[in-house]
Order: structure tokens, then C-alpha cells, then sequence
């Protein structure tokens, strides 16, 4: 398949590179902005190479509440730019570029007796303009349906945990929810790779300069210059590690996994208030795999930025003590089955809490010629990715043309429709659209079975990540191709197949 990322194609990709060909846009970071941009140029007609040290999604694009949202808490802050802009964005991946990877999600907004009246009219107003900025973005409400109250008996229908006493009904709303962020960014890696773009994991970039690049293969040492007309650097939380002109104040969120029976069952989301606070919310958000992840935090971070961030005690008791604000049987620790956090790539801003700043992204040309995309959030991938480009191409004065990623569907997008009569599990479906199949059929059968008990990822997922997705080690598979690795017990219990068929692929 053009879209198969496997380690003879990365290989070969390598080799012609050491020949030292130019190439029109390198890429450094494979996050979901970096495999974004890869997308947008590789689409464009230009030659790309895309590289990342690690892994596909391994920094914070993994980390994310796997949300797509319509930016309500932007509206909050009067920056109805970036609202509008988010559910335009949110349109784009529910209707075209992934179907297959989200879906609807009601979320409850409940009345407690920690809301005052005033906090739950304003709520209430929020959500219904957002309500209109979903019509203004053209997603109809065959697809997001609109807000409406609910009284006290509908709101526990819904979500069971709730504590009855002080509960004064809820607002319903809907927003996007992706199967899984991680997978996202595989789509879009795979979809670039469709359209001869060279992504190269395990690749680190040694030292960026208007010319190209230094990039070393850590798999076996070798370093190579590669030249290239315009460089974009879309490494997040590490961009100012590669150039100094890039100013970012990182903040932590974390998130707890919770199961969802815990919950009473739950499978529409939660949206809590922080007490105290006007736009700050936990959110509970049930998952297809019977889990629940919830947060999120927004805790200011100083000092190196870690290649793995990880969840502090203050952050966890935090999110149990806003969850408890609303449920009647109160979470222990001992319910918390595994916990994640990831760093925001915030703009910076020295007089603002990193609560309050503004989620906006911006394309910086610096003086050293490396074009750097920071900021955003997820939702809007897209189209960081399309100004990225869009600047490579008038500073460096590329010859491509427009923009095409509105209407690219990801590998194994399709219509609602057209997925409902793939005959595979469901599951699959919603991980890997039409190829759900092709996962299958790829696959030995006695791999084609749940992992575990507690675990319903299988082990033909985990070879086709292996043959098809650039999976090189236990943990891309564990970790980023599934997200088995969210609650250790788990993890552990696959090791053996994940190991079992990463020797199956090298067989191939």
C-alpha cells in the first residue's frame, strides 16, 4: 500500500538521502502539527522529509483529553477568533478527514450545590453560543445535535454517579471526540507517505539552520546533512531547543484513567466547574474500551522540558477532589488505575497564569531562517499546519499550489454510511475505518482475539501497527499505536504478545 510506513521503506528512504538531494520542506517533529505540515506540503506537489528523535505522537500529541472541541472555554475569554476557528476545524474531522476516528459525545454540565445560579445562567449562555458558532461552521444537528436542559431525574438517567441531593438537572451539549489522538497522527503520517513524503522516526535533528539540517539515525548512529529549501520546526514543547527566537510557557495537564463502571456506567461526559474558578472545568470523558479519562490540570511548568511528563500527587488528588464535587459514591486513590500528563505548548506571556493564556498559534520566520509553528492545540492541526506551509512557501518562494487538506480523508475515512456496513467489529471500525478488514485478514487468527480479559485491543492491531504504521518497538506499540500502556496492569499483561509479534514482522 502507498500508505504503509514499514521499516524497508524508511530504509530505502535513508539511502537516497545520503545522496544528498535537496528537498523542498524538511519537517522536525512528528506530532500531530508536524504530520500535519508533512500532509500539507507532500500534498501540495513539494518533496518532504519528516523527522522526529522518537516515535510517531510521542510527545504531547499522545497526552491530550481526546477531545475536538468547539472552543467554548475561548468564547470565555472573548477570543472568538479561535472558537470559531476550532469548530471549523472540529466540521472538517467530524464530516471529512476522519470520520472513522470520532464521534459525537454528549456531555453533561450539572447544577449542583456548588454552582450558584449565576455560574450555571452564564454556563448555560456559553453553550449556546456555542450552539452558533456550530451552525455558523456548518455542522448540522444530524451530526452534533443542540443544547438543552435536563432535569434532575434525565441528568442521573445519563450519569448515574451523580449525587442526588443538591443535583438541580444539567445542561446537555455535544462535542467531537477522537477514538484516540495517537492514531490521529498516524493517519496523517500515513496519508503524507501516500503522497511521497519521506517520515522518518528514530531521526533526531542535530542542528537546524536556513539550509537544512544535521539529523542522526539513533537506531545506528549515522549522521547525514539534509539539504533543504525551507525547514519547519513543529516540535511543540522542544521548539525553542532548536532556535533561540521561539518563547513558550509550557503548562502541565494531567489526566487520571478511571473505569467507567466505577462511574455508574457512564457514557456521556462530564463537565465539573472548579470551585472558584469562572472558565476552568474537569472534564470525566467515558471511552469506547470501558475506561474513563479524566482531567484535565493546567499547572505552570519551569525548567528542562521532560521527554515523558509525568502526573504529581497534587495533580491527581486535585482532579479526584473536583470529581468528588458532584458524585455521590466519592473516587479513592485507590480507583485511579493509571494517570498521564503532557505539556501545552503555550505562547508566552509573563504577566498572565498559563491557565489564561490564549491557546492561539503563531508561524514565527526567524532571523536564522527556521520557520517555527508553535502554540494551537489539537482541533486545529490543520490549519497550523496550513499556515506553516503557507509561509514556507512565500519566504522560500516554493512553487506549489493551494492548500488541500480540507478535503483529504485520512486512511480509512468514509462516510458514516459507508462505515456502518464495513463488516468488522465495531471497535475496529472506529480505530481504522475501511481497513478494519484489512487488519483482520492481515493477521494469523489467533490473533484476532482480545488480548486479555480487561484488554479489548487485539493482537492483529498490534502486528498491522508493526507491518503498517513504523511500530519498532514494544513500546510504539504499547504506548502509541494502542494506549494499552494508560493503565500499567494492562501493559503488563500484553508484553508478551507485543514481543511475540514484533518477531512475527521481522519475519516478513
Amino acid at each position: 500500500m502507498k500508505t504503509s510506513l514499514t521499516v524497508s521503506r524508511r530504509e530505502r528512504d535513508l539511502t537516497e538521502l545520503a545522496a544528498g538531494a535537496p528537498v523542498d520542506v524538511l519537517v522536525v517533529g512528528l506530532g500531530v502539527t508536524g504530520a500535519g505540515v508533512a500532509l500539507d506540503a507532500a500534498s501540495r506537489g513539494l518533496s518532504v522529509v519528516a523527522v522526529d528523535a522518537d516515535d510517531l505522537a510521542h510527545g504531547t500529541s499522545r497526552w491530550s483529553s481526546k477531545l475536538i472541541h468547539g472552543g467554548l472555554r475561548y468564547l470565555a475569554h472573548g477570543q472568538v477568533g479561535i472558537a470559531y476557528e476550532s469548530a471549523a476545524e472540529r466540521h472538517l474531522l467530524l464530516t471529512r478527514t476522519a470520520p472513522h476516528l470520532t464521534r459525537p459525545l454528549p456531555m453533561l454540565l450539572p447544577a449542583t450545590a456548588y454552582t450558584s445560579r449565576w455560574q450555571a445562567g452564564a454556563a448555560a449562555a456559553g453553550l449556546h453560543a456555542g450552539d452558533l458558532l456550530r451552525t455558523c461552521a456548518g455542522t448540522s444537528r444530524r451530526t452534533l445535535p443542540g443544547t438543552r436542559r435536563l432535569g434532575s431525574a434525565e441528568a442521573r438517567a445519563m450519569a448515574p454517579a451523580l449525587r442526588p441531593g443538591g443535583l438541580r438537572g444539567a445542561h446537555l451539549s455535544w462535542d467531537g471526540q477522537l477514538c484516540d489522538d495517537a492514531r490521529l497522527v498516524v493517519g496523517l503520517a500515513r496519508a503524507a507517505a501516500a503522497h511521497s513524503a519521506r517520515i522518518l522516526t528514530r531521526c533526531r535533528a542535530i542542528s537546524l539552520h536556513r539550509e537544512g539540517a544535521t539529523i542522526e539515525d539513533t537506531r545506528t548512529g549515522a549522521r547525514m546533512h539534509v539539504a533543504a529549501r525551507a525547514v519547519i520546526n513543529a516540535t511543540g514543547v522542544w521548539a525553542s531547543s532548536l532556535t533561540p527566537h521561539v518563547h513558550l510557557r509550557p503548562s502541565r495537564g494531567t489526566h487520571i484513567v478511571l473505569s467507567a463502571a466505577r462511574l455508574g456506567g457512564l457514557w456521556a461526559g462530564l463537565t465539573i466547574p472548579v470551585p472558584g474558578e469562572f472558565t476552568r472545568y474537569v472534564f470525566a470523558l467515558p471511552q469506547t474500551d470501558g475506561l474513563v479519562y479524566a482531567g484535565l490540570t493546567d499547572e505552570p511548568v519551569s525548567g528542562p522540558v521532560p521527554d515523558v511528563p509525568q502526573p504529581t500527587d497534587a495533580d491527581i488528588a486535585f482532579l479526584l477532589d473536583v470529581l468528588n464535587s458532584v458524585l455521590d459514591q466519592p473516587l479513592q486513590p485507590t480507583d485511579v488505575l493509571g494517570a498521564y500528563a503532557g505539556l501545552r505548548p503555550l505562547l508566552a506571556d509573563a504577566d498572565t497564569r498559563t491557565a489564561d493564556l490564549s491557546r492561539r498559534h503563531a508561524v514565527i520566520d526567524d532571523p536564522d531562517g527556521i520557520i517555527s509553528v508553535i502554540g494551537g492545540k489539537l482541533t486545529t492541526y490543520r490549519r497550523m499546519a496550513q499556515d506553516a506551509v503557507d509561509t514556507a512557501i512565500r519566504q522560500r518562494r516554493l512553487a506549489a499550489g493551494r492548500c488541500r487538506t480540507r478535503r483529504l480523508p485520512l486512511p480509512g475515512a468514509a462516510s458514516r454510511a459507508q462505515l456502518a456496513r464495513v463488516p468488522a467489529p465495531r471497535r475496529l471500525i472506529h480505530r481504522y475505518g475501511t481497513e478494519a478488514v484489512n487488519v483482520l485478514a492481515d493477521a494469523p487468527t489467533e490473533l484476532r482475539q482480545p488480548i486479555g480479559p480487561d484488554i479489548p485491543v487485539t493482537g492483529a492491531e498490534l502486528l498491522w501497527a508493526a507491518r503498517h504504521e513504523l511500530a519498532l518497538t514494544v513500546d510504539d506499540l504499547l504506548d502509541r499505536r494502542t494506549r494499552i500502556g494508560l493503565v500499567p496492569a494492562h501493559r503488563e499483561a500484553a508484553l508478551p504478545t507485543a514481543r511475540d509479534v514484533l518477531a512475527l514482522a521481522a519475519e516478513a
